[in-house]
């Protein structure tokens, strides 16, 4: 039964052509304490959930140039050691001013923060909060992203 099921359902969207994912750019920015290393998530501006600084790419910037200043706009990250490399990729479905959602792949620069500003773009928008990797990654949604913390 769950075969014939499977077979009807693949059949029902076989000519579906999937949707190419968009590409954002995101700082996973940490501290190392006393008490070890520390992540900075901040909450999203429109369901007020925990996610790393991250935005599309800009011309004129690299990837990693990019995800720093999603670091400064978002966190007030004024001061920063990036890694050129990205250190992992999460997916997630970005919700649109449409009301749509598209698939989404974020490349993750490791960013080491030297200095937080009090004002910043969009302190007003968001809060800001330093924790563990282990509880970033139970605050946060995103399967990858969850992985990435733990790991981290």
């Amino acid at each position: 039964m769950i075969h014939t099921l499977k077979r009807a359902w693949a059949e029902m969207f076989s000519h579906v052509e999937p949707v190419e994912k968009r590409q954002q750019v995101a700082a996973l920015c940490y501290r190392v304490t006393d008490a070890g290393k520390q992540v900075l998530l901040i909450t999203s501006r429109d369901t007020g959930r925990w996610i790393v600084p991250k935005g599309w790419p800009m011309k004129g910037k690299t990837d990693f140039e990019a995800a720093l200043q999603e670091a400064w706009e978002e966190a007030g990250v004024s001061k920063a050691d990036i890694e050129e490399e990205p250190m992992g990729v999460f997916d997630y479905e970005k919700g649109l001013s449409s009301g749509e959602t598209v698939p989404v792949e974020a490349e993750v620069y490791l960013t080491r923060v030297r200095n937080l500003e009090k004002t910043y773009p969009e302190v007003d928008e968001r809060t800001r909060k330093w924790f563990s990797p282990a509880e970033a990654a139970e605050l946060v949604d995103e399967p990858d992203l969850k992985k990435i913390l733990r790991d981290f």
